[in-house]
């Protein structure tokens, strides 16, 4: 849906533009380029706002009628693609296969005071809502869990690149070595026919093993095709806190055996602490609601004290749709803030969990200081944007000030490109800086999804665009310019500025003029990814994973700055759309071959993942956008015309000034109604549509509802098959079932992928003391050797990475895959092979994703 939305949004610039190009070209470009004398203007400038001849002010008026026909037209298409919007987000919604997963019927709720932090306070507090509470789970401290999952995860990957190395070391030797012996036997030649060696009468094989000491054991074949000082090896960091290790400092150890021991112990180190998190799990389940195990519990019993106790947030799932979003919506608690942050159709692999135990007035105290930091750094970012700017307007700036006349006597070829090219090129280069840091900011502030990260992303960076790369550049632009004017001539400043203010529009220009060819031609040919594609294989693609993802993983999008550099395109067209109406063309232009390239990127080329998938939820916001635009265009207008003069100086545009202000006020109202009647309608399903939703029986009523929606949307109704499909990772439980109140439970468990088996294990009992290996089921609930389940950390839950590696003619692969599972590491040569010149290739997904 984010996909389509943004495509859908580039259509409708697309419908609004070719008009407004086809109009503003036919009665706006002969309006102020035509005049009687030659004027002080030339190029593209005689085409702006500011070469209307003093003494034809009644001009305007053609500006101030095309400006209140562009705002109606831009606003009956923002209404109608609002309307398509929310009819169908609705109908995604209460698809069913998203409607089936038990995603769409879970809410995450945070700031859980703490007696309510347990599974059956809370699933009676919710107990309310039709059909009642499915599951609960309570997201704990894991305290040094992560630590050791993430120390696994660099295990495993430094263990598969080590295997694969080794594996390719032999492999090199061995050709090495049959080369040498071939060209020793051919320059020995027929000479050593008559000094032939007689064998029988030598009892030593050919090869090494033989000759090994016996205190040694048996030589493994690593050992006989790969010399000690050649096999892989690294040096540990000098401090444990230490990210990474220094040259020449700290032990040296060899990769291999280091991160088998590595495995081994962060394998047993997470096996425990994972069995202490279910006995702790089970001991909340059977806590009274007047107690609770948070550390600052009120009435806490002792005997409840846990190693990992819960924080103050957990996931909620429903057994009916609707009853999720009814959740969402509904004022919860009678305290402030308390359980006041709930968000409905959470993925966890979208979850920061870093963020779910933050204290709800800690959480705004830093929403405020991120917001002060993002001003902050705007105000920063200001000064070398404006410099650029000035650059910009380079042509002007050597006839002005006596200091850079050096400047106009470069060849033309040279200030047309420090002008015109290089402008555009470091504000991209400055722009792509700022994102990383934005998106810390919105992290910081405690968000507890990474598409909301994205979507707090899109404001600060869109504000930061059009405050940096708009005003100010407009500003600088074109002041600087007119400073020495404004110096002397104090009392014709509103002629000045509302002459050299237009002149800005020449760098935007440039700008969209670069970004449609330009940007477009390099989207189409993909020369930098293709580059990048075999550049990635030669250097990185060491080991069969790495060729997997960079042969068949797919770009993903960042639509936290994506759809920011697209709406802000939008805003300096409609800005300008009267001002320089040149512009409208070649942002029609622009935006066709967009619309044409993203199309083909996301049939083809760009990942549209469902973990990050928000259901259209960027482009509402991209509506404000235009918004933004449209104000900006009716201010800058209405100061124009409030400092036109006429050739005797006297103010000649108060009344189409006063029509702007007119025309901004009924922009605001229009922008109310808007907000006011398609807002409530974004994020929830209505109750005229809870008979369509999932877990519920159909209703001929809401069917016509749903029908009308299909209509409206112009969608063609699935097959109610469809509706069955169980979502891809199979889910089990490890609280117990709270489903009380349904019939239907079992076939919706099913359907949502949620085990109702409850685990009947207690901390005494013999199936605790079981291996993970002997036991399909730990004592969570969780098959850890099929990946993570339901809404848990995956730290306490996902299994270890499967070390994948290559076969090869030798057969060191195969021996090595045998050394790591007589270790307890799995492992695995499926699907991989190493060719006899040391390349590797692969023919299946990594074992890890097959067991999914």
């Amino acid at each position: 849906m984010d996909a389509y939305f943004f495509v859908r949004f580039l259509r409708m610039m697309v419908r609004v533009l070719v008009p407004i190009w086809l109009v503003s070209w036919a009665i706006l470009l002969p309006a102020t380029g035509v005049r009687s004398d030659p004027g002080t203007l030339t190029g593209l400038d005689r085409f702006t706002f500011g070469n209307v001849p003093p003494n034809q002010q009644s001009r305007y008026a053609a500006h101030i009628i095309l400006a209140w026909f562009f705002t109606i037209w831009i606003g009956l298409n923002v209404r109608h693609e609002m309307k398509h919007f929310v009819t169908a987000r609705q109908k995604w919604l209460i698809e069913p296969e998203n409607a089936s997963s038990a995603m769409a019927s879970t809410i995450l709720i945070t700031g859980v005071p703490r007696n309510y932090l347990t599974e059956a306070a809370l699933a009676k507090l919710f107990s309310h809502l039709p059909g009642g509470v499915r599951k609960v789970w309570l997201n704990r401290d894991l305290k040094d869990m992560p630590d050791i999952y993430e120390r696994r995860l660099a295990a495993a990957n430094k263990l598969e690149s080590a295997e694969t190395n080794l594996v390719n070391t032999a492999v090199k030797l061995h050709n090495k070595k049959n080369k040498a012996d071939a060209k020793a036997t051919k320059k020995a030649g027929k000479s050593d026919q008559r000094t032939s060696i007689d064998t029988a009468n030598d009892a030593r094989p050919l090869t090494a093993p033989s000759i090994v000491d016996a205190e040694q054991g048996e030589v493994t074949l690593a050992e006989k095709l790969v010399p000690k000082n050649k096999r892989p090896s690294h040096r540990l960091p000098v401090a444990s806190w230490m990210p990474f290790s220094l040259p020449l400092m700290g032990k040296k150890v060899d990769t291999i055996e280091w991160a088998r021991q590595e495995l081994i112990e962060t394998n047993k180190a997470l096996h425990e602490a994972r069995r202490q998190l279910a006995r702790d799990a089970i001991t909340t389940s059977n806590i009274p609601e007047a107690h609770t195990n948070h550390p600052d519990a009120l009435k806490a019993d002792p005997g409840t004290a846990q190693m990992y106790p819960p924080l103050n947030s957990a996931f909620i799932l429903f057994n009916n749709q609707i009853a999720a979003h009814m959740a969402a919506q509904v004022l919860t608690h009678h305290m402030p803030y308390r359980m006041a942050t709930k968000t409905v159709g959470v993925a966890p692999e979208d979850v920061v969990w870093s963020n779910l135990n933050m204290n709800p007035y800690e959480a705004r105290i830093r929403t405020a200081v991120s917001w002060a930091i993002t001003v902050g750094l705007i105000i920063v970012w200001a000064i070398p944007v404006a410099f650029i700017g000035v650059v910009s307007n380079v042509h002007s700036l050597c006839a002005t000030y006596s200091w850079l006349a050096w400047l106009c006597d470069l060849p033309p070829v040279i200030v047309g490109i420090i002008s015109g090219i290089l402008p555009p090129a470091l504000l991209a280069v400055l722009n792509m800086m700022l994102p990383i840091i934005l998106r810390l900011l919105a992290r910081f502030q405690g968000t507890t999804q990474r598409t909301t990260i994205e979507l707090s992303l899109m404001s600060r960076y869109f504000l930061f665009l059009v405050i940096n790369s708009f005003l100010v550049v407009t500003l600088s632009s074109g002041i600087i310019t007119a400073l020495p004017d404004l110096v002397n001539n104090p009392t014709g400043i509103p002629s000045l500025l509302a002459k050299n203010l237009p002149k800005a529009s020449s760098f935007f220009l440039t700008y969209i003029v670069l970004q449609g060819l330009s940007g477009t031609a390099a989207g189409f040919l993909q020369v930098v990814p293709l580059v990048l594609y075999y550049v990635k294989l030669f250097i990185l693609g060491s080991t069969p994973r790495s060729i997997y993802n960079i042969k068949y993983t797919l770009r993903s999008v960042a639509w936290g700055t994506l759809f920011p550099s697209i709406t802000l395109i939008v805003v300096i067209t409609i800005a300008y759309s009267i001002i320089s109406p040149i512009i409208n063309g070649l942002s029609a232009v622009t935006f066709f071959l967009f619309y044409q390239m993203y199309k083909y990127l996301f049939i083809w080329q760009l990942d549209g993942q469902k973990v990050g998938e928000t259901g259209g939820m960027f482009f509402p916001r991209a509506i404000q956008h235009v918004f933004v635009g449209m104000y900006l265009q009716q201010v800058c207008l209405a100061a124009l015309f409030f400092l036109a003069q006429d050739d005797k100086g006297k103010p000649s545009g108060v009344i189409e000034g006063a029509l702007m202000i007119v025309l901004i006020v009924f922009t605001i109202f229009f922008h109310m109604i808007i907000n006011n009647s398609y807002g409530p309608l974004e994020h929830y399903l209505p109750l005229t549509l809870a008979d369509s939703t999932f877990g519920l029986a159909k209703d001929p009523n809401a069917a016509a509802a749903a029908q009308e929606i299909d209509d409206q949307a112009s969608y063609k109704e699935g097959d109610e098959e469809n509706g069955e499909k169980r979502i891809a990772r199979k889910r089990a439980g490890s609280t117990r079932s709270l489903d009380s109140q349904s019939s239907g439970a079992a076939t919706r468990s099913k359907a949502m992928g949620v085990s109702t088996i409850e685990d009947t294990s207690t901390p005494g009992s013999p199936g605790i003391e079981q291996d993970e290996e002997e036991s399909p089921n730990s004592i969570t609930g969780v098959d850890e050797d099929t990946g993570p389940k339901d809404f848990y950390h995956p730290a306490s839950v996902e299994p270890q990475p499967t070390i994948w590696i290559p076969l090869d003619p030798l057969g060191l692969g195969a021996a090595e895959e045998r050394a790591n599972r007589a270790a307890g590491i799995k492992v695995s040569t499926q699907d991989a092979v190493m060719d006899g010149k040391g390349h590797v290739d692969i023919s299946g997904p990594p074992p890890d994703l097959v067991q999914h």
